[in-house]
């Protein structure tokens, strides 16, 4: 139950149309679980007020065992009386306003919760049921959770909103400046014998807490060269990703860490250190010229001291063509591609490299066959009135400002509340 728990909360999402509240996972509320370590008689005493709402032990004890069912990182314990706290005041609030739900509204998003799990509402209650989580905890949790985004949404959503300005230089089309990102990273092989291994690993790294955690992780598991400086890579345009991950990077705060993402032989997974805007138009690409050259072996030393000899004799994408000119054509592919065209993978390898530069992380073939690859070289984008990634900038933007507000106005709550920790 806890790893198809921490499925749901961890399922890949490239492009979030729903804003994620740094105080609310998803769905905030109470469980009603009975704890056998709590007597029957003290079972409903308090263990914190918070203005004049009671947060009892029994409360307490569920919300923790429900974190320990979910994997939460970090100490359940706290971060079960810290959520509690905050729920209160969250509920206080949208009480406040006036915010109301309809039945079926409530069914509706209790629905939508089991649907990311791939069940029906009934099988997702049976299987929180065979955990003693009883139907009335995924009601509260809804309702509480879709409160608290509503209430965000009407108080914050015109404030949050980005201009045409910020957007540009976000987007690195603005004059004044570009937003560079300073990224980890944590890349791990994956074939037909280790899948279900490499898939729980990736889940595990996602949810770690700490910069030092996820450096550990990248210095263990990692298969790129990044692993030799703990997954730090430098700074990076905004524009030199891949266009389907620049929305997820913007969305994130320091210290947070992407779903894994699947990509062709290996899943990926990102944490966020910095973000950045500098001085200067960040440039936009039209096309990406770069080479493949294929190498048996995958990443056996034989196969990497080859790609690591290749890489040393030649210095532009053409004096491959004299390296593969014996060879089955099959071997080398030289090609020109639009940056949405790009395979997510290939992309996140030629993002680090400048014209001339190689890289031999990527394989193919079930991990059997290696990957050099070579950038050739980038073509500008003169401007265009297209651009399909504008309005996920624009939603990652907001989504980002909705947080900080959210956040804010929680420590605010919480400096004006009267809490009493019994």
């Amino acid at each position: 139950m806890q790893q198809f728990l921490k499925s749901w909360f961890s399922a890949p999402d490239l492009v979030r149309g729903t804003i994620r509240l740094t105080y609310t996972a998803l769905f905030l509320g109470a469980a009603v679980i009975v704890p056998q370590s709590t007597s029957a008689q003290g079972l409903f005493s308090p263990a914190v007020t918070v203005n004049e709402s009671v947060i009892t032990k029994y409360e307490l004890e569920q919300r923790t065992q429900f974190m320990r069912l979910l994997g939460t990182p970090g100490d359940p314990n706290k971060r079960a009386l810290e959520d509690l706290i905050n729920d209160r005041l969250q509920k206080e609030a949208t009480a406040q306003a006036g915010i109301t739900l309809s039945e079926d509204a409530i069914t509706l998003g209790m629905t939508e919760f089991a649907g990311r799990a791939n069940l029906t509402l009934e099988e997702f209650l049976k299987a929180l049921g065979e955990n003693d989580v009883a139907p009335e905890t995924l009601r509260d949790y809804t309702i509480a959770g879709l409160s608290w985004r509503d209430y965000v949404g009407s108080r914050f959503l015109s404030l949050a909103r980005p201009s045409e300005g910020e957007i540009d230089r976000a987007m690195g089309r603005a004059d004044t400046g570009g937003v560079q990102v300073l990224l980890s990273e944590v890349i791990i092989p994956i074939n037909e014998q280790n899948v279900g291994q490499v898939k729980e690993l990736a889940e595990q790294i996602s949810q770690l807490d700490s910069f030092s955690a996820f450096s550990s992780a990248a210095t263990q598991y990692s298969a790129a060269d990044s692993r030799n400086n703990q997954g730090h890579l430098p700074w990076v345009s905004l524009t030199k990703l891949p266009p389907q991950l620049q929305e997820v990077v913007l969305a994130l705060n320091a210290g947070e860490i992407t779903s894994p993402l699947q990509v062709q032989g290996a899943i990926a997974l990102f944490q966020m250190r910095d973000v950045r805007e500098v001085a200067g138009a960040a440039p936009r690409f039209a096309a990406i010229e770069y080479a493949s050259y294929l190498i048996a072996g995958g990443h056996s030393p034989q196969a990497q001291a080859t790609a690591q000899q290749l890489a040393a004799q030649i210095d532009t994408c053409d004096d491959l063509y004299g390296i593969a000119k014996d060879q089955d054509p099959a071997v080398l592919e030289i090609q020109s591609l639009a940056p949405a065209e790009i395979p997510l993978d290939v992309a996140l390898e030629l993002a680090k490299l400048d014209s001339g530069e190689t890289s031999a992380v990527l394989t193919r073939n079930n991990g059997q066959t290696l990957v050099l690859l070579m950038m050739c070289g980038r073509t500008a984008d003169l401007g265009t009135d297209e651009d399909d990634g504008r309005q996920g900038v624009a939603n990652a933007l907001t989504q980002q400002r909705l947080e900080a507000y959210a956040a804010s106005f929680i420590e605010q709550l919480r400096a004006d509340a009267e809490i009493v920790i019994k």
